[in-house]
């Protein structure tokens, strides 16, 4: 115990350490020629960025407990890559914050099944049209009497991906209609097969493969009057990158003339075929670890971040000089009343348009940053808990004002808030799951990944359930005990 006071003292005193002001960072003036393709032929690499729950197109496939990224367009990235001489590297996310990644350079390009619609070609360059299919309804087999088209659909609840031109077609099409936006197809069968949405719109491929691996699933012609680009795939990039535009609809130009549906669309449906045969979660085992490792770690290191930036809001706040205090407060405030999502991608991609952050470390500065504005008002109201007397009494007996906070109020303020803080902690666990939006690697990714894989449904949340009860319960626990011995020392 009194180790684990010791270090926190210490924390202090480089908390305190550390009130001086904060150097801004200088950035570079934005170019304003066009040298996309130069960059990624400089760096050597053409990063990709995709959302792996839409098979065809891209999903996952288990290879010796590991998770790799497959699909149609997983095989034109590679070409793409190879005829322009560099390496691929691929960046999951959520379909939705696809084109944020590309407009704060996260990605050069994003391959997703994605439609060239002219809303999009607004903030988006696309390459030529590489692929162009139907828009479907999935809906449940024993509802495939009562559903002929989109217009069977008046009045009822549909589901289709957020940010996706079914989600738009939906709105727009289906008069009466109650569009439910989910960011994972996963999750859209999920709400499908419970009754929360009546069908499910998605593209023809997509759709077919969930069909072919789902008897319980049926699938009809939406019959929706598409418009330009609404029924075609193209290859997004960031507005103006035209020279990276011109190389890549050389490999798109050579792709169409090998006919597409036969090789590239035939290889996909192999490792479909493969991730069939073993739908049982022991099979996926190698997911929900390395999402356990993931979690464990964005949490210890938060933890430990989240105590010392803590410690120093909670000195800035308690602080009589009105500078110092004013600052304490307003980030206190400020965390505390925006949301950590937002907090999260506003840290990946709003800080990323002058520093590139990996994502795993971008969301370990989130949580770290929204932890400590809680920690920091639970240390702060275990201060003031202390009596004043006991700082009076110390101080009469000629201890400093540092020996008084060190032995006298702190010691007392740590008993009193160690419930408070532990709970902190546990709950830390939990909300490190937000970091999933952004390809983060976590439990709750992994839980969406295996959901993809097998196209199951609710046997991947009920083991990532048990999985995180069994990681906070122990962590009680070990609280616990730390609790118990604090009392038996006073």
């Amino acid at each position: 115990m009194k180790k684990i006071m010791s270090w926190l003292m210490l924390v202090v005193t480089v908390s305190v350490a550390l009130l001086g002001g904060f150097a801004q960072p200088s950035h570079a003036a934005t170019a304003t020629t066009d040298d996309s393709l130069a960059r990624v032929k400089e760096k050597g690499t053409l990063v990709m960025g995709t959302s792996p729950d839409y098979p065809p197109y891209e999903f996952l496939v288990n290879r010796g407990g590991k998770d790799r990224v497959v699909g149609m367009d997983v095989d034109i990235a590679k070409k793409i890559a190879k005829d322009l001489g560099v390496k691929l590297v691929i960046k999951q996310m959520d379909f939705d914050s696809l084109l944020v990644a590309l407009e704060t350079n996260k990605v050069d390009m994003v391959i997703s099944g994605m439609s060239p619609t002219p809303a999009r070609q607004k903030s988006v360059d696309f390459s030529k049209v590489y692929y162009k299919g139907g828009q479907s309804i999935i809906i449940n087999k024993a509802d495939k009497g009562l559903y002929k088209n989109k217009d069977s659909f008046r009045n009822k609840a549909v589901g289709a991906q957020t940010g996706s031109i079914q989600y738009n077609l939906g709105k727009k099409q289906i008069k009466g209609s109650t569009v439910k936006g989910l960011a994972k197809i996963s999750d859209l069968i999920l709400a499908l097969k419970s009754h929360k949405v009546e069908g499910v719109i998605m593209e023809e491929p997509s759709a077919q493969a969930y069909v072919d691996n789902d008897p319980d699933l049926a699938m009809i012609d939406g019959k929706f009057s598409l418009g330009s680009g609404e029924n075609n795939t193209a290859i997004g990039f960031k507005k103006g990158s035209t020279s990276l535009v011109n190389a890549v609809n050389k490999s798109v130009d050579e792709i169409n003339q090998k006919n597409l549906t036969k090789t590239y669309l035939k290889h996909a449906g192999t490792f479909m075929k493969t991730n069939a045969k073993n739908t049982s979660m022991w099979h996926y085992a190698g997911y929900f670890v390395k999402g356990v490792e993931y979690t464990l770690l964005i949490t210890v290191v938060s933890v430990f971040f989240g105590i010392l930036l803590g410690i120093l809001f909670a000195l800035m706040r308690l602080s009589k000089m009105k500078l110092i205090h004013g600052l304490g407060v307003a980030y206190i405030e400020f965390v505390r009343g925006t949301p950590l999502m937002i907090q999260v991608m506003f840290v990946y991609f709003g800080i990323g348009l002058f520093i590139n952050i990996p994502a795993l470390i971008a969301g370990i500065i989130a949580v770290s940053l929204n932890s400590a504005a809680y920690v920091a008002e639970i240390i702060r109201g275990g201060i003031n808990s202390v009596a004043k007397g006991q700082t009076e009494a110390a101080r009469s007996l000629g201890l400093s004002r540092q020996q008084t906070f060190q032995s006298v109020v702190f010691p007392q303020a740590l008993k009193n808030i160690w419930p408070a803080l532990g709970n902190e902690f546990v709950s830390l666990i939990k909300e490190s799951s937000i970091v999933s939006i952004i390809g983060v690697t976590d439990l709750i990714y992994q839980l969406k990944a295996v959901q993809t894989a097998t196209y199951k449904g609710v046997i991947p949340i009920v083991v990532a359930m048990i999985i995180y009860f069994v990681l906070t319960f122990s962590l009680s626990k070990v609280l616990n005990h730390y609790e118990r011995k604090m009392k038996h020392d006073a």
